[in-house]
């Protein structure tokens, strides 16, 4: 099996794209095992285009992961951010992160895409 870490994000997001742009330049420099797909890749992941544009997604070690165990994931493949790993799996952190991540945070980016694409057709 491989070390690398497959990450799906929705390159039609600036917020996204903005964010996994920081990861991809820090796994650069630090050499770390990241892989970076845009949604056209999301049948590799098992996914729909429309279902891998509702949340991060990663695939590491044959096992897919999203919302906060998916950034957790990149983190932890990242020398410098592997301390936001540990802490965000703290057992008082990581339940109110995976609301505030599933409730709000994907819920929010989701709808805005939905309307980025209605606006394209």
């Amino acid at each position: 099996m491989t070390d690398e870490t497959r990450i799906l994000y929705n390159d039609t997001c600036p917020v996204c794209r903005f964010e996994i742009d920081h990861y991809r330049k820090t796994a650069s420099r630090d050499g770390a095992a990241l892989r970076f797909d845009s949604l056209d890749q999301a049948a590799h992941y098992g996914l729909t285009p429309d279902q891998a544009a509702r949340r991060l997604h990663v695939l590491r070690d044959g096992q897919l992961l999203s919302g906060l165990a998916a950034f957790r994931a990149i983190w932890d493949g990242l020398p410098r951010w592997r301390w936001l790993a540990r802490v965000t799996g703290l057992p008082l952190i990581k339940p109110v992160l995976t609301f505030v991540y599933d409730r709000v945070a994907a819920p929010l980016l989701y709808r805005a895409h939905l309307r980025r694409q209605a606006k394209r057709r």
